[in-house]
């Protein structure tokens, strides 16, 4: 390929992420995967990426450009909407057709020939392993693909931000105490179904984050009152009897005639659920995934000491562990958090920030101590 790029944080990530395609391949390849799409060279992911960083910083009618790239060819993206002539990847093309595809599960699909990259059309389908390149919003950049068995959140590999790198770590996953949640973010070969209550959590985690408000969701153990202790009473919106929408359609058979339906009732009941964590105090739902109540707020336990340090963490290769006191990990909402994870060591926290900072608090056995892991790159 010709293209030479200007973005040096392309030609940086490039080779990792070109590395994460081909293990996903072959990963897929052995599980005896078919219509898979085929991996990214290394110079198609650093074009794609200079190409898309230069149209994020574009505006077209006052609004920036929302884009979402798929390398693939048409003879594998289903029933794709084909343009006569293809057209040569540019900033000035992408910002011009961005007002088409900004709407979600739209992508632009895009691939090489002749030593350079061409916009051939759009597509809603694409394949398992997928190369996908999404703006969303000016200098930031998400790289992502399906996961293997197609269920699910798509599993993000890199975020650029300007000249901020983030090359997801994926080895974090195989750390002791690795809260489920976050494996399954990380994890591009899990067999989780969206009928699993884990991945259900990750699909109210990326709703909470989008809706902009910030807020808190506690999920306690279903068969134990325990967590009453660490909540301040009269809780303002107690539910009773619990509310079970979500329960029950993970109890449901579907067949792949009604999947589609099936997963809009998913989809409606998790933004309805995560909707509520906008209201001032946390939503708090067992893991049978039944809601018990929403604008709660967190108190100290009755036999409780007041969380004193935690430790932090973000999945991303070149990051440390540090232990810091809570008061230095946001405001009250995250404070509180932190002291329900230590007084109720069965429950896990999702805090999600204004800004779009989201962080997953659970109790650590090994360390004794409260986590903090930072997934908002894994969510993006």
């Amino acid at each position: 390929m010709t293209y030479r790029s200007t973005y040096q944080a392309a030609s940086i990530t490039a080779p990792a992420i070109e590395s994460h395609f081909a293990r996903l391949l072959a990963t897929a390849l052995l599980q005896g995967g078919d219509n898979l799409a085929p991996g990214p060279s290394l110079k198609v992911v650093e074009a794609a990426i200079d190409v898309a960083f230069w149209a994020s910083l574009r505006r077209e009618e006052g609004r920036s450009p929302k884009i979402s790239l798929a390398y693939l060819p048409p003879i594998l993206a289903g029933q794709p909407l084909v343009f006569e002539e293809r057209i040569l990847l540019t900033p000035y093309v992408l910002t011009k057709l961005a007002p088409a595809v900004e709407r979600s599960g739209i992508h632009l699909g895009i691939w090489d020939e002749g030593g350079e990259l061409y916009v051939w059309g759009t597509t809603r389908a694409i394949p398992d392993c997928c190369f996908v390149l999404e703006v969303t919003e000016p200098g930031l950049l998400v790289v992502k693909h399906r996961r293997i068995n197609g269920f699910g959140k798509f599993i993000n590999v890199a975020v650029l931000k300007g000249d901020e790198i983030k090359i997801i770590d994926e080895q974090s996953k195989s750390l002791p105490d690795c809260p489920a949640m976050l494996t399954s973010l990380l994890d591009f070969n899990s067999s989780a179904g969206w009928n699993d209550s884990v991945n259900i959590l990750v699909q109210l985690a990326a709703s909470m984050r989008a809706h902009g408000h910030g807020g808190s969701l506690l999920v306690v153990p279903s068969g134990s009152e325990a967590w009453r202790d660490s909540i301040i009473h009269p809780i303002t919106y107690p539910v009773t009897p619990a509310f079970n929408e979500l329960k029950l359609l993970m109890e449901q058979e579907v067949n792949e005639r009604s999947i589609s339906l099936w997963q809009e009732d998913v989809n409606r009941s998790v933004e309805g659920i995560a909707g509520l964590t906008a209201v001032d105090g946390a939503t708090i739902i067992n893991d049978r995934l039944e809601l018990m109540a929403f604008g709660a707020k967190i108190g100290l336990s009755s036999n409780g000491l007041p969380v004193e340090q935690m430790m932090v963490t973000e999945p991303v290769i070149g990051n440390n562990a540090i232990i810091i006191p809570p008061s230095q990990n946001g405001g009250t909402r995250h404070l509180s958090a932190a002291q329900f994870v230590h007084d109720q060591r069965d429950a896990i926290a999702l805090v999600s920030s204004q800004d779009g900072r989201f962080t997953i608090f659970s109790w650590s056995p090994c360390d004794g101590i409260v986590h903090a892991h930072y997934v908002d790159a894994l969510l993006l």
